[in-house]
């Protein structure tokens, strides 16, 4: 099993930055595709960014490329997300999730995911 928890949301100003942290135990993480995803109010949870178990290999949604950064300290059991050039429409709560049954596939859908964080809130104000 992995557990994840997430850490670092809060409140921003447009054109701000924030570092969300997803700790992690469980000794699946460092083999696993590790990934954000973001869920604003009455909409459906979103992919944000995906990182390969060994962190050769990234993907990021159209909205976010270019801001966010997603990285991994494999040795800390650790995931983040730089957020960069925050915007209103990034206001949601943001999810760690792990894919513990590979190590990349590039998928970015909710279901191939099997366990996930309890979510931090992300707000930016215009």
């Amino acid at each position: 099993q992995v557990q994840l928890v997430e850490s670092g949301g809060g409140l921003v100003q447009a054109g701000g930055s924030l570092r969300l942290s997803c700790a992690t135990s469980g000794p699946s993480f460092s083999s696993a595709t590790v990934g954000w995803f973001r869920q604003a109010p009455g909409k459906e949870r979103d992919f944000v960014a995906a990182i390969s178990s060994s962190g050769d290999d990234t993907d990021y949604a159209d909205s976010v490329k270019g801001r966010f950064t997603i990285s991994r300290d494999n040795a800390k059991n650790t995931l983040y997300l730089q957020m960069n050039g925050l915007k209103p429409e990034d206001t949601a709560v943001y999810y760690c999730a792990a894919d513990t049954r590979r190590s990349w596939s590039g998928l970015r859908a909710v279901w191939a995911y099997d366990y996930w964080g309890q979510g931090t809130q992300v707000t930016v104000s215009s």
